[in-house]
């Protein structure tokens, strides 16, 4: 089969999975999928099967377009929420107006430093890798574009908030989750993480593996 699968990545399953499930239910081995996503996050996850593996790369660089709910007030080695907490604080005094003039401050071009939980390689190893020995390196900051960055929701009882982010590809939203806590002298990490858009593949058309599955049984 040759062509690309919009695929709803649920939560608990790594990209990789998706792509060696693919393979099981397919019967073929050149699949490849067009950008990572945790696995505590979900959303689209476009798949290229077959002779489509050449535009991987192409798919991969395009913008993406997040749904992501942050906690205020925590700080985690991880910048989620399946960190260690790392310090609290006290975030009763943030106030909805203080929020969205930080969230202005970052749109446009700017320079972000990978968190230690990622995949990036440094000298053939995993960062995460790194980290889970307890070992810190030190990163080079990445240009990223952040298009554009909506407060959706925000609970001050909880301290809890939530935004859309369309950004550019190398963009780390947990990253940018704990740069906003920050901005606010609170501390922030990343709750919940939902892929809504992979340049033109957009969650409302995503296919659920289960029924992609049903599908090619005729079910």
């Amino acid at each position: 089969m040759d062509g690309i699968i919009n695929v709803y990545k649920e939560k608990g399953f790594t990209s990789h999975d998706v792509v060696a499930k693919l393979r099981g239910i397919l019967h073929q081995k050149k699949i490849g999928h067009t950008g990572t996503l945790d696995p505590e996050a979900e959303g689209v996850l476009p798949v290229c099967l077959g002779k489509a593996t050449k535009v991987c790369d192409l798919l991969t660089n395009k913008d993406k377009t997040y749904r992501a709910v942050c906690q205020l007030g925590v700080s985690t080695d991880t910048q989620d929420m399946t960190g260690e907490i790392l310090q609290t604080a006290d975030c009763s005094g943030v106030t909805r107006e203080a929020l969205q003039e930080v969230l202005c401050g970052f749109t446009g071009n700017q320079l972000q430093v990978p968190p230690m939980y990622s995949a990036l390689k440094v000298n053939g190893k995993k960062l995460y890798e790194l980290a889970r020995e307890g070992k810190t390196v030190e990163r080079k900051a990445r240009s990223i574009t952040i298009y554009a960055l909506e407060l959706v929701d925000f609970v001050p009882e909880e301290g809890t908030f939530t935004i859309d982010v369309t950004c550019s590809k190398g963009t780390y939203i947990r990253s940018l989750a704990r740069e906003i806590g920050e901005a606010l002298s609170s501390g922030a990490y990343l709750t919940s993480l939902r892929r809504t858009r992979s340049g033109t593949h957009d969650v409302e058309a995503a296919w659920q593996l289960d029924d992609f599955l049903k599908k090619l049984r005729g079910e």
